[in-house]
């Protein structure tokens, strides 16, 4: 039976790299709870192409 929740899972991609010009990309998939989080999400994490650690922004 599946749970129901306010969790859902959400994409977030690299701010950067689209700026850098350089090809590929830089997604991680996280978990966020809806009811307490509304807005979309910032986290930095790594980016393995530029090897720097840089701000990722939720997609739809």
């Amino acid at each position: 039976m599946a749970k129901k929740g306010n969790r859902v899972q959400v994409i977030l991609e690299c701010t950067e790299h689209k700026a850098s010009g350089v090809p590929g990309t830089s997604r991680y998939i996280t978990t966020k709870n809806k009811k307490n989080t509304s807005e979309r999400i910032e986290l930095k994490k790594y980016n393995s192409i530029l090897k720097k650690v840089t701000v990722h922004k939720e997609i739809k």
